[in-house]
């Protein structure tokens, strides 16, 4: 199971938000049917908007196989996974904005046990390390430039030292809970303090690796606001901003409207994590700011929303502009390594860097994106985006982990497709 995580979270992020190329324009709704006549999936959703116009809502099928499932809608939850890290990040800005973080801040101000870190001689080799030579701030957590591992995706010792420590801040399936919370610290607190005994991969600010800074970064947050991460987030995000459909735990009477969690194995769709008997129905070990929420498109778009808006929505004030066009813009250290980026976006055809928990479009798309474009993916399908040049936003909803579909490369061209006629 951790091998096929791994591998295929990288084949997701790859087609991820921006990716469009060498993909045929066609409508959102015939997009839509066609995900569910062919079985990739039971349902989907596509949310999208410019302006202030009305949210076009594009919904086929149901959220699980069996025929007595709800039909997909607008407010059907759906595990968002790596689309929580926008959120995570944005909640940073709030504490930026109060001056209770500073982007450039080192991180040992909030977590001492990171003020001595080590930086691995050769990753491929051994555990060897020297000492850093630049501490790990803010601005690197937000940006995956820390020098911090991702279990699905580092290797060697120190992916063997991520799995002895429990560094594993996902919900996947119960069985796979199972062996996971055996080792996996218990609180936020405990987990931040075990990733700063660990060696990194990278000297601080010179390299961009996909990685648990978004989690770490939960911890900062906690700190500096001296509130729950979780609790931060649900008072200075989703209550102001009428989010009632976004969840870290799932309740009781909302399981109705869960989706199955659904993964491709031998050619077969099998239901991995059946949304009735979920592993998101009870408390994760701990609130994970990298791939924690469950959520509904109606609510990710209301968040979107607020990022093309400036920072504001419904007369609920998140961000002021200017720290919401920080926050969207391309935070990356000057000089870092971004070849791994890179290599995930080419298919754009423009130039991206990264931004508070989500990439950057540097350029404008011809037909489609425009310059600014925030947004990210998630590992199990879903995909969602700001644009606000075009005052478009935009979000797709599947749930099949580690889908090797095209959704995330198509959902993007047919919303602008449509919103050209």
């Amino acid at each position: 199971m951790r091998g096929r995580f791994g591998i295929g979270l990288i084949g997701a992020l790859a087609l991820a938000p921006w990716a469009t190329a060498q993909v045929a324009p066609t409508e959102a709704p015939a997009l839509a049917k066609r995900y569910v006549a062919d079985g990739t999936v039971p349902g989907i959703v596509i949310t999208y908007a410019k302006g202030d116009a009305p949210l076009k809502v594009i919904a086929e099928g149901r959220i699980a196989n069996e025929p007595t499932a709800r039909a997909a809608d607008a407010d059907s939850l759906w595990r968002v996974y790596s689309m929580t890290k926008p959120i995570t990040g944005i909640a940073a800005m709030i504490l930026i904005e109060e001056g209770k973080i500073k982007l450039d801040q080192p991180i040992s101000d909030f977590i001492p046990a990171f003020k001595n870190m080590k930086v691995l001689v050769d990753p491929a080799k051994d555990l060897t390390s020297r000492p850093a030579t630049h501490p790990i701030t803010v601005r690197n957590l937000l940006t995956h430039t820390a020098g911090l591992g991702y279990n699905i995706i580092t290797k060697g010792p120190l992916l063997d030292e991520y799995n002895r420590l429990g560094i594993n801040p996902a919900a996947v399936s119960v069985s796979f809970e199972a062996q996971a919370r055996a080792t996996r610290p218990a609180t936020l607190e405990e987990f931040a303090d075990r990733v700063a005994t660990l060696p990194l991969i990278a000297e601080p600010g010179s390299k961009w690796s996909y990685s648990i800074g978004l989690d770490v970064l939960g911890r900062v947050i906690e700190v500096a606001s001296g509130m729950p991460f979780d609790t931060f987030v649900n008072t200075r995000i989703f209550a102001p901003l009428k989010m009632r459909e976004s969840y870290w735990t799932v309740p009781a009477d909302k399981v109705a409207s869960f989706a199955t969690d659904y993964a491709v194995v031998g050619g077969n769709r099998i239901a991995l994590d059946p949304g009735a008997t979920s592993v998101w129905l009870k408390p994760p070990s701990f609130p994970y700011g990298g791939a924690g929420l469950v959520m509904s498109a109606r609510d990710y778009d209301r968040f979107l929303h607020m990022l093309v808006n400036g920072g504001e929505l419904d007369g609920a004030r998140i961000l002021k502009p200017e720290t919401v066009a920080l926050a969207m813009s391309n935070l990356l250290p000057a000089g870092v390594d971004q070849s791994i980026l890179d290599d995930m976006t080419r298919d754009t055809g423009v130039p991206m860097g990264f931004g508070a928990g989500g990439s950057v479009y540097l350029a404008a798309r011809p037909g489609g994106q425009g310059k600014g474009t925030f947004g990210w993916g998630g590992a199990a399908g879903t995909i969602a985006w700001a644009d606000p040049v075009n005052k478009v936003r935009g979000v797709g909803m599947i749930n099949l982990l580690l889908a090797d579909t095209a959704l995330k490369r198509e959902v993007g061209r047919a919303v602008y497709a449509d919103l050209a006629r």
